[in-house]
């Protein structure tokens, strides 16, 4: 259904599946443009301009930018992805534009439905308004986090079809309104897949975080920590498969749906990134873990992570050995890291020998895309992919057969708010430690009670009563000081979130992306071990700690929007 006006150019009736303004008038009207506004937040929509997988709200391949993936497959398959991983970067990249076209879509939408309710003389519609504000505010957060100078369109722009607006600079002010008034609008109740209160004012927290206001931001995070009806997933595996899908760790979620293969409403833009082949005969490849992602799974032998020496020891892996000897049947010989690990790595990271998703062993390269001179490395994605007994429910067909998968994905889900609240507590002005180590080891805890991945028996079999590693994970004792206590909130979140499109812009406003990344790209030459790794990456510089506005846009203009600094 189209949800818009004809042109009086063309007609002064509606054609038929399309509705006039005037039908729209009301509530039910209302509530399509609104549902509209939601649509967006997958990437999909009319019109969509530069690179569709970019465009979803998943954010996946901005881990590819920094340390948590590669780009996986080929080397010279989609070479503005290897482009943009080895920092050979062009304003022209079409991966910049499809998720600024995605977003704009989104603001549009959203003021849209504000601009209608405003038409409408009677009737009560503060939560709808409420939830367009909400929406706004997110495309708008997500703007700034991916590009820093943005433009910010009002309704009264989407009336006056004034949509070349300059970007002077950050539109922090706009956001925080937003999700303010969106705060005192919202109920409190949760319905799957839509805005309420407690969101908002999580992400007004997020806000505030994000510019280091830490102590506007900790009262928000801290009370929805405390007071809010959300908490852990008894199973961390759990945010990532169809049975726990909108549990109670679940916040705000882009709500997939793979309808029997039946509709594009799958993770369209997740279509890159299975196995290149595997159990399923997937494609193609994309999204492989970093080995200095794998590492940092390991812990120290009494449970706690090895915050400053993770990378002094790799997790052995089977890179440059192939699956079969020359028989093709008989597999080559390959015995996984024993030493101990935190048992979050095998619910995030597929390697060789240990469960893929109720598969089977991984059987190593066998499954792998990349050749062993691609920059790729030898890991998998996992929290992506489908359960072996969920591909029913939730796997999905495109257009070549491509997969479109039907695992929501969690925009925000608690554990985000707890260690949010806790950064924010180590950050304030008055810091409470205490709390922040109380809010880490909830996390912590999570992990070391939830249901390790099992192993094998001798005769391949799985087994419940067989571990499939050395898992160790502790709480810590106590935060000595604020400097531990910053350093190991920081390095929870990467552990927690590996793989889910938080990476790189921790990152960027904790200010260490540059010797992050110059430091991982060192360590991940040694890994691979390749003659002329480093040579395909130029330098992390200052310039890519934003993304480029895309040429496109610019020009789209008339040049009323200017570029980023250093492009």
């Amino acid at each position: 259904m189209m949800l818009g006006a004809c042109s009086d150019d063309f007609t002064e009736i509606a054609p038929t599946g399309a509705l006039s303004d005037e039908a729209l008038l009301n509530a039910t009207g209302v509530d399509l443009k609104l549902t509209a506004a939601y649509s967006v937040l997958d990437g999909e929509r009319v019109n969509r301009q530069g690179e569709g997988v970019s465009a979803g709200g998943d954010n996946w391949w901005t881990d590819v930018i920094a340390d948590d993936a590669h780009r996986g497959s080929e080397d010279g398959d989609n070479t503005e992805l290897f482009q943009l991983e080895t920092f050979d970067w062009q304003t022209g990249n079409s991966w910049f534009l499809g998720r600024w076209s995605a977003i704009f879509g989104g603001v549009n939408r959203c003021n849209a439905v504000l601009d209608l309710i405003d038409q409408i003389p009677e009737g009560d519609f503060s939560q709808q308004r409420g939830e367009a504000l909400f929406l706004r505010g997110y495309y708008n957060f997500e703007l700034q986090k991916f590009y820093g100078n943005v433009p910010f369109l009002s309704v009264e722009n989407l009336r006056n079809e004034e949509f070349n607006q300059p970007n002077p600079g950050p539109i922090w002010t706009q956001i925080e309104a937003d999700f303010q008034e969106a705060m005192s609008l919202l109920g409190t109740g949760v319905v799957n897949g839509r805005a309420n209160s407690w969101i908002a004012q999580a992400f007004l927290g997020k806000a505030y975080l994000y510019q280091g206001k830490w102590d506007e931001a900790f009262p928000l995070l801290n009370n929805v920590v405390t007071e809010s009806p959300y908490a852990l997933n008894a199973e961390y595996v759990s945010n990532f498969n169809y049975a726990g899908e909108n549990a109670s760790e679940s916040m705000f979620a882009i709500q997939f749906s793979s309808d029997d293969g039946r509709s594009f409403n799958g993770n369209g833009a997740g279509t890159l990134n299975f196995p290149g082949g595997g159990p399923l005969g997937t494609c193609c490849g994309f999204y492989q873990p970093t080995q200095d992602l794998v590492n940092a799974y390991r812990t120290d032998g009494t449970g706690l992570p090895l915050i400053d020496t993770f990378a002094d020891t790799d997790v052995t892996s089977d890179y440059g050995l192939a699956s079969f000897e020359e028989d093709g049947v008989t597999p080559t010989d390959f015995t996984p890291y024993e030493g101990p690990l935190d048992p979050r790595l095998d619910y995030t990271v597929s390697r060789r020998g240990i469960d893929y998703n109720g598969f089977g062993p991984n059987p190593g390269k066998e499954w792998i895309r990349a050749a062993f001179n691609d920059i790729s490395g030898p890991y998998l994605p996992k929290k992506n992919v489908y359960q072996a007994d969920e591909v029913d429910a939730n796997r999905g067909t495109g257009g070549w057969g491509s997969d479109w998968s039907g695992i929501n994905y969690n925009v925000m889900r608690f554990a985000d708010v707890l260690l949010m609240a806790a950064e924010a507590a180590v950050e304030k002005s008055s810091p409470d430690l205490p709390l922040a180590l109380s809010y880490v080891n909830q996390v912590r805890n999570r992990a070391k009670n939830m249901t390790y991945v099992k192993g094998f028996d001798e005769n391949g079999k799985q087994d419940d009563n067989i571990i499939a590693a050395n898992y160790q994970i502790e709480p810590y004792g106590t935060f000595a000081n604020q400097d531990f206590a910053r350093e190991a909130v920081r390095f929870e979140r990467r552990l927690e979130f590996g793989m889910e499109g938080h990476r790189l812009f921790d990152l960027r406003r904790w200010g260490i992306t540059q010797e992050t990344i110059t430091e991982y790209l060192q360590n991940e030459a040694e890994d691979i071990n390749q003659a002329d790794y480093a040579t395909k990456f130029k330098a992390y510089t200052e310039k890519f700690d934003l993304f480029p506005i895309p040429i496109n846009a610019i020009d789209q203009s008339g040049g009323v929007l200017t570029q980023n600094p250093g492009y």
